[in-house]
């Protein structure tokens, strides 16, 4: 025999393919039909052992809450033993436990003889109440309670209305003896009323009998006939009562259509689900292939990126680096891919403050802005690194990790060193200029104490000429030299102090020596150009400042208060320094009556080399914007609204208050 075409042998191929689906509903069917007899056998069985354990459940609950009230009421009555104040805590108390416990009709307080001393809701009971809780239904129980000293249940009994209740006396002892007695009345309609769910009595009719049948209350929402019973003893409170609980009879007739639903749902089911296998094995194809080209979009992007990107695990474990990072330290991923701390890139001599951060990292107090740190090649090379620290969030949303982005920032911190120096070296030269400035009028101030001591000098030789000159006729014109001499060398110091190049160096200040000294240098120059200088500064708290820098800031925006009046009255020549505490800075402000700023050259006026002189290099206000930024203060303009000429600048630059 030959062999079938392969075009007939895929179509059996197939036919046996399609075959398979129909093969397994007809097996599914079976197995439901076979499935159905078994439900109908094990049906009573498992009904039976639903009831059981709910009924086991009801029987807890109300135990349980029975149990709950009876240890407030024993707590409650220890405390009216142990307080002199027992009416006003039972009232309290017993109100707080019929406000919680809705299935408590009444709470009473009866004393030895079992009269009602008081009782809530009402004050007292109606005189047939009396005689209820008398010797008729709870004598039994009150004398067993009495001799066991614990709570006891009384049997059921009727009360005005027909409705069943049970009592639970609890004794009240004081000092070893029988006070009284508290009675709490539960009428069992209303315990199964709040005590049995709603879901129960969808399912189940609740009822409370003794051994004769006789029943006392009952709870359902569904009336029929029952399917099966289960009792179980009512302990407490006992005396042979019993929860009975039937289930209601279900009807059966769904458990067919049902089966036959699921079979048609089912082989509508298989055709689907062949149908949807189809198109999921081409969305899996076109999936993989979008996914490829993902993963070469991100290789590629990885690849160009120049940051560092590394991640690691919640223990500090490296589980990714991106080339840039490879390159940047010069270790392979394959050599920091799993290391674990000390990092092959951490520098041997700042070990420990490295393995600080990485603790910080991995605790989450990270700071949000980033943190510099320094890095070690695989030669050896140290490098200055700034590292910014993320949560690794997975597609579940769940914490796995530490990504980082590392960024080299040697040639940064190089540049930025040398862009201070320069700013350091503009500043001394900023203070050569105004020094040179100052320079005609400084000489003009050393003059006067130099000749005055040549004419003290001169006065004194004349003295020692004649014979009769003492050594005490000498002694004035000495001490005024010596004086003239130290007035001129406190201004050459002065003017050296101003001049010296140094090192930033913040150290406490006061701000009123560093005015007082700044006048110095000015004096001369106001009296030249006929400005008067007002200065009032009230005793201040000291500042964290260089002082020499402060004393720069002062003298030029006093020098440019002075130039800024050139053209206003002598009369109007005032220039006002005051300084004040204020939010906690400390507000210090120069104020002149001269032209004034123009409002369109406002916003470039703290700008480097731009100046309204035309002899100006604009270096000045820039250097001292730079110099109040330093010390974490701000410098900005206003207008005078005060100034008698109707124009006018106020300068005022902020420090702020810090402890030494």
């Amino acid at each position: 025999m030959n062999d079938a075409p392969p075009t007939l042998a895929g179509t059996r191929r197939l036919g046996w393919l399609l075959a398979l689906p129909k093969l397994a509903i007809v097996l599914l069917v079976a197995a439901l039909l076979s499935l159905l007899a078994l439900l109908h056998h094990n049906e009573q069985d498992e009904e039976r052992a639903a009831l059981i354990k709910d009924v086991l459940w009801l029987e807890q609950n109300l135990r349980f809450h029975l149990s709950g009230n009876e240890e407030q009421l024993q707590q409650l009555a220890l405390d009216m033993a142990e307080t002199g104040e027992a009416q006003r805590l039972f009232r309290l108390r017993a109100g707080h436990m019929l406000k919680n416990a809705p299935d408590i009709a009444q709470i009473l307080w009866l004393d030895a003889q079992r009269r009602v001393i008081d009782a809530l809701p009402s004050p007292l009971p109606p005189e047939q109440d009396k005689e209820t809780f008398g010797p008729t239904a709870t004598a039994d129980a009150f004398e067993r309670a009495r001799l066991l000293s614990k709570a006891s249940y009384s049997e059921p009994f009727l009360l005005p209305g027909g409705r069943a209740h049970i009592a639970m006396l609890t004794p009240v002892f004081a000092e070893r003896r029988l006070t009284g007695m508290l009675l709490a009345v539960y009428p069992l309609e209303a315990l199964l009323s709040s005590q049995v769910p709603w879901w129960f009595t969808e399912k189940y009719n609740v009822e409370i009998v003794d051994d004769n049948d006789v029943r006392y209350a009952t709870k359902s929402r569904i009336a029929g006939p029952g399917n099966q019973s289960y009792d179980i003893p009512f302990d407490p409170p006992g005396y042979g009562l019993k929860l009975r609980v039937t289930s209601y009879r279900t009807p059966d007739n769904w458990l067919p259509r049902l089966l036959i639903a699921a079979i048609i749902a089912l082989a509508g089911g298989v055709f689907w689900s062949l149908w949807l296998v189809r198109d999921l094995m081409r969305k899996r194809s076109r999936a993989e292939e979008a996914l490829r080209a993902e993963h070469a979009f991100r290789a590629a992007m990885e690849d160009s990126l120049t940051v560092g990107m590394r991640a690691r695990d919640l223990d500090g474990r490296v589980i990714y680096v991106n080339p840039a990072f490879c390159r940047m330290t010069g270790f392979t991923a394959e050599e920091l891919v799993g290391a674990a701390p000390p990092m092959p890139y951490w520098a041997p001599e700042q070990m420990e403050q490295t393995y600080a951060m990485h603790q910080t990292v991995l605790a989450g107090a990270a700071p949000q802005d980033g943190f510099e740190i320094t890095f070690m090649r695989k030669d050896g090379e140290r490098f200055q690194a700034l590292v910014y620290e993320a949560k690794l969030i997975d597609g579940k949303g769940k914490h796995t990790g530490w990504m980082a982005s590392v960024l080299d920032i040697t040639e940064r911190k190089h540049a930025e060193e040398l862009a201070r120096q320069q700013q350091e070296q503009l500043q001394f030269t900023a203070r050569l200029v105004t020094m040179g400035e100052m320079a005609s009028t400084l000489a003009h101030e050393l003059n006067q104490p130099l000749a005055a001591i040549a004419s003290y000098n001169t006065g004194c030789l004349n003295l020692l000429a004649q014979e009769a000159t003492r050594a005490e006729d000498l002694r004035p014109a000495l001490e005024k030299i010596g004086h003239q001499a130290q007035r001129a060398g406190k201004i050459i110091r002065r003017v050296h102090d101003f001049v010296r190049k140094s090192e930033p160096k913040r150290a406490p200040c006061a701000i009123g020596e560093v005015i007082e000294d700044c006048l110095g240098f000015i004096e001369p120059e106001a009296r030249k150009r006929q400005v008067r200088i007002d200065c009032r500064i009230p005793p201040l708290p000291p500042v964290l400042a260089d002082r020499v820098m402060l004393e720069q800031v002062l003298l030029n925006l006093i020098r440019n208060g002075m130039d800024a009046m050139a053209d206003t009255p002598v009369r109007d020549r005032m220039l006002k320094l005051s300084a004040m505490e204020e939010g906690g800075q400390l507000r210090i402000a120069v104020t002149d009556n001269g032209c004034g700023i123009a409002p369109e050259i406002r916003d470039r006026l703290f700008t480097a080399f731009f100046s309204t002189k035309p002899d100006g290099m604009g270096i000045g206000l820039s250097i001292c914007r730079s110099i109040v930024e330093f010390h974490r203060g701000r410098l900005w303009s206003e207008d005078n609204p005060d100034s008698p000429t109707g124009s006018g600048t106020i300068f005022a630059f902020t420090l702020p208050l810090e402890a030494p």
